[in-house]
């Protein structure tokens, strides 16, 4: 069996783009294989900072073509057409005839079957495959016409033993390996695969990005366990310096003790986004020390590496503690009126303008769930007053959380400092929530603030795009809904969120604005349950006759139906609805053009039409509940009892009457009982039903 590889050594790469064309590479080295039937065992692609390389093991020495017959230009195109065929195809016109086929008369040519060597394939199809090679982020240097991740510097191909040779752009490939430094560098011919690889490892480059990783792991686990620290490095971070590093080394620095000053996500932030630093929080006091670890891409014996590092990440942190110093004693409140010279978006006036109006929001929030109205809107009115300093300037990853530290270090309460923090989240899928009830009234009011502003003016997110991340804010308003267990109208909110912009003068071309949100949230909550996997049969049956805008309740609703619709209770509830409903579709016609769900009770013959009426008016009255005052398994409960009465209706009472009259009486008591069992979910869309 034979093998290949191939090298692509360029200047250094972003991690980000390393691991996207990684994948890239891969899959178009699986489909050129596939259209060409090729057999294979294993592919492995690599890359270190400056390289990108794909192993392809497993392969045949030679492919066997067998004939066909080839299609060409129809006959009577101009004849560059024909020559472009043959000249693509290396056949002599000789070998071309002519055939009538449904489209037309076309030239075709038969191929000999032959027998080719994967060298000489390989040469001609790298090329076509790196040409589609696509980057996020593509650049152009010097006088090339080759647009690339980074400037691209040699190609090095190998099958077996022997080079294969072709030409990329201003490269031509060669069996040519390059090591060392930009001021170093050498290159070593190698004669195989083999000694590629040892060549690399010899020369301390680590080609494959998983034992890299787990070195990296395994420098980090040594250096926290020596220091008695807690070994959880953050793992996007693992990711990103195992790509930027080609043999990791991991090294232990300090900083000055002055700095734990400074709130720890300021330091996080500086170690680990800024300076790609892994910090050291002690297992006995659960605080940050005045450590950090680097990943290095050589060792220090001369302490020279982590003496530059510390330089480095000590000017950082002077820097973060001057902003520190000086905007700590910034009065908050004083600050809210300097927001009115930051824009929230053109048509919707200043932050100032938002934060009065999140506070206002906030209060009425406030009043719904219990919170402390009074300091739920001093949290309203500050929650953006950090975005002034110069702190966030330079950090802006820690709006909120600067915010906090200034609240707590001018005497404002937990609660309100928190709530400045929390009300941006939960910013992903997986962040937390905020759990404070004043944090909460903040955050929902906020991000409602946000979408009806948007809405209102119609920049309304499309299939493709979401400039405002409006997507992101609703998911985090239900996520924060149903977390805390809080039944809410949101069209009574919106209406009054929307009120709020007409007082600032905002003009709301959206005439459809409530209906438009309730839809988007809608679409968004379903998502939601996707995700944790609740039956869409039951989702589809809640929410397709449901117009409810209580999510909390919603999601109870759909949580019951679920569990109850397996039990005795909900068996019976599908169970009558079934019987019923299909006897009304025996009579569908009928039913159509004549019935209402009005039964005239002067018109019963039997006891069971009567009580079965009574039942339905008992199960409807309950319904006139709210639904956030009703008990969705009571409400089954009730369901299933009917399912008693229909099952002796059926024995007793022949529903296709000769007398007309009763037949439609007794249609009209089935279709209002279907009624009533819709009102509550549409059993129609119940498995089973």
């Amino acid at each position: 069996m034979s093998e290949f590889l191939l090298e692509l050594y360029s200047e250094e790469i972003p991690h980000g783009l390393q691991i996207d064309c990684r994948t890239n590479l891969e899959a178009s080295f699986q489909k050129k294989l596939e259209d060409h039937n090729i057999k294979y065992k294993h592919i492995n692609v690599f890359s270190t900072p400056s390289r990108l390389c794909i192993h392809i093991e497993g392969l045949p020495t030679n492919l066997l073509l067998e004939a066909k017959e080839i299609k060409g230009p129809k006959v009577g195109s101009p004849e560059q057409a024909l020559e472009g065929f043959l000249k693509s195809n290396k056949l002599d016109k000789k070998d071309v005839f002519e055939k009538e086929i449904d489209k037309g008369k076309f030239y075709f040519a038969k191929t000999k079957q032959q027998k080719i060597d994967l060298q000489t394939l390989f040469a001609t199809q790298v090329p076509e495959i790196l040409k589609t090679l696509n980057w996020k982020k593509s650049m152009r240097w010097s006088n090339h016409s080759l647009s690339w991740g980074r400037p691209l510097k040699s190609i090095l191909c190998l099958f077996d033993k022997h080079p294969v040779v072709f030409d990329f752009h201003h490269l031509k490939s060669s069996n040519k390996v390059h090591v060392g430094g930009p001021y170093d560098e050498k290159s070593f011919i190698v004669k195989n695969i083999v000694q590629y690889f040892s060549t690399l490892k010899d020369k301390k480059i680590i080609l494959d990005q998983e034992v890299r990783k787990k070195m990296v792991l395994e420098g980090l686990k040594s250096v926290f366990k020596k220091s008695k620290c807690e070994d959880n490095p953050n793992a996007k971070l693992v990711e990103e310096v195992t790509n930027l590093v080609d043999y990791p080394t991991a090294l232990k620095g300090q900083f000055s003790k002055e700095f734990l000053e400074l709130p720890e996500e300021l330091l996080h932030l500086t170690m680990m986004q800024h300076q790609r630093y892994f910090p050291m929080k002690s297992l006995e006091t659960n605080k940050i020390t005045n450590s950090f670890i680097t990943i290095s891409n050589n060792t220090d014996e001369k302490k020279l590496i982590i003496a530059g590092n510390e330089s480095v990440l000590q000017a950082r942190l002077s820097d973060a503690k001057f902003f520190w110093d000086k905007n700590k004693r910034q009065n908050l409140v004083k600050n809210v009126s300097k927001l009115n010279g930051i824009t929230f978006y053109k048509d919707l006036g200043s932050l100032y303008d938002k934060t009065q109006r999140v506070r206002q929001l906030a209060s009425l929030i406030a009043d719904i769930i219990g919170a402390n109205k009074g300091d739920t809107e001093i949290a309203g009115s500050i929650c953006k007053a950090d975005l002034v300093s110069d702190l966030v300037g330079e950090y802006p990853e820690l709006q909120g959380v600067i915010g906090k530290y200034f609240a707590l270090s001018q005497g404002f309460s937990p609660e309100i400092a928190n709530a400045i923090s929390d009300h941006y989240l939960p910013v992903g899928p997986t962040d937390r929530v905020p759990k404070d009830k004043i944090a909460i009234c903040v955050a929902l009011a906020d991000k409602l603030d946000t979408l009806i502003g948007f809405f209102g003016i119609n920049l309304k997110p499309t299939s493709s795009k979401d400039p405002f991340a409006l997507r992101r804010a609703v998911l985090g308003m239900i996520r924060i809904i149903l977390d805390n267990k809080i039944s809410i109208s949101l069209k009574e909110i919106i209406n009054n969120a929307k009120n709020l912009y007409l007082s600032n003068n905002v003009e709301i071309i959206n005439d459809r604005l409530a209906d438009d949100l309730i839809d988007f949230f809608n679409d968004r909550f379903k998502n939601l349950l996707k995700d944790k996997e609740k039956r869409l049969d039951v989702v589809d049956s809640v929410l397709s006759n449901n117009r409810s805008d209580d999510f909390y309740n919603l999601y109870l609703k759909i949580t019951t139906i679920a569990k109850c619709i397996k039990q005795p209770d909900g068996i019976n509830s599908i169970a009558a609805y079934k019987r019923a409903k299909n006897i009304l579709e025996q009579n569908d016609q009928m039913v159509k053009d004549n019935i209402f769900g009005n039964p005239d009770p002067v018109l019963f013959n039997t006891e069971i039409e009567e009580n079965l009426l009574a039942s339905i008016h008992e199960v409807r009255e309950y319904f006139t509940t709210p639904s956030r005052l009703r008990d969705s398994q009571k409400s089954i409960k009730m369901l299933s009892d009917v399912k008693v009465l229909t099952d002796r209706f059926f024995e007793e009472v022949k529903v296709n009457d000769d007398n007309e009259e009763v037949k439609k009486n007794r249609l009209e008591l089935l279709f209002l009982m279907c009624k009533t069992f819709d009102n509550f979910t549409d059993f129609s869309k119940l498995e089973g039903a």
